[in-house]
């Protein structure tokens, strides 16, 4: 079942989804949650996999592995690998319905649907609205890839734009069953628009372990990459971010702007392999220095997260 016009369906047609009997996995998951322990959700965000051409599994993948094993055997514990599978279906991008109007980007995102044929989508067919609506907090951990987030991390933060104040009513834009524009500008204009659009997962804790090799095995002394030919090109005190947990910053600006608490001291940048050889920086490669500091964020992190306790669902789940 798909949501938009051209080859979607009604826009309509996941709220109907939402009202029948059984109430969908993603309200049953909420009602579940409600008087229920701590719960927490693990993301790894490595595009790399042992089942796809790497022919690897990362090292995010085995440290968020790692932090199952260490936190408290209380908490209820999701995780979820959003590396690259042969076969199975990607993170759809973001339509930047924002751009059209606020009230046209629904919550949680309608663009796609769950085990649609022809837009296959990933956040929906891992049910990753609902996991990150349940959790009380977030551990991502992931590489850095040209200075940024990895793809498939930044795919879902941009799906996650509803997030922050996303139209939690698609009937009320609802035009020949189909979201229509027009109607979600009259909206935003409205009394009603400014009770109904909301931080939805406002309240909640994220915190970011990245690592990177700051591609170490491709620099000279001088930073600058070895096989560059046209060295005046990139100058490293010009072009190179210095603070390697700066790459994240965007993300965690979208956390903080959207109310998802990201403490300064659970936001942390390793530098993991320093001059190796990319075959040599694998999972078993990882030094036993590197999962003390990893084991410190873990447990800071749960010492945070515990204090600051549950967090109330959404008033619109």
């Amino acid at each position: 079942m798909n949501i938009l016009a051209l080859s979607f369906e009604p826009a309509c047609a996941l709220l109907k989804l939402l009202e029948q009997g059984g109430k969908n996995i993603r309200l049953k998951n909420m009602q579940a949650q409600e008087n229920q322990k701590f719960r927490v959700l693990i993301l790894s965000g490595s595009q790399r996999r042992k089942k796809d051409w790497p022919q690897r599994d990362s090292k995010s993948s085995a440290l968020m592995k790692h932090m199952m094993d260490r936190l408290p055997k209380d908490w209820i514990i999701d995780f979820e690998d959003l590396g690259n599978v042969k076969d199975r279906e990607r993170i759809q991008p973001c339509n930047a319905c924002v751009s059209s109007s606020m009230a046209l980007c629904c919550w949680p995102c309608n663009c796609y649907a769950p085990n649609d044929k022809k837009m296959p989508d990933l956040l929906w067919n891992l049910d990753m609205y609902a996991r990150l609506e349940a959790a009380d907090a977030w551990a991502i951990i992931s590489p850095v890839n040209w200075n940024g987030p990895t793809s498939n991390l930044k795919l879902m933060f941009d799906r996650l734009v509803c997030m922050n104040g996303g139209n939690p009513r698609p009937d009320l834009i609802e035009k020949d069953g189909f979201k229509n524009a027009d109607k979600a500008a009259e909206l935003e204009h409205t009394k009603l628009w400014s009770e109904i659009s909301q931080n939805h997962l406002e309240g909640r804790t994220a915190g970011f372990f990245i690592h990177g090799d700051f591609a170490t095995e491709e620099r000279g002394e001088d930073g600058r990459p070895v096989a560059l030919r046209h060295k005046e090109y990139f100058d490293f005190e010009r072009d190179e971010l210095k603070d390697q947990r700066d790459t994240y910053k965007p993300l965690v600006h979208q956390c903080r702007y959207s109310g998802i608490e990201v403490p300064d001291h659970l936001w942390r940048y390793e530098l993991i392999g320093y001059r190796k050889l990319y075959s040599d920086n694998q999972i078993e490669d990882i030094e036993p220095k590197h999962y003390e500091t990893f084991n410190m964020w873990v447990d800071n992190f749960k010492t945070f997260v515990t204090k600051k306790g549950k967090v109330p669902h959404a008033k619109y789940p």
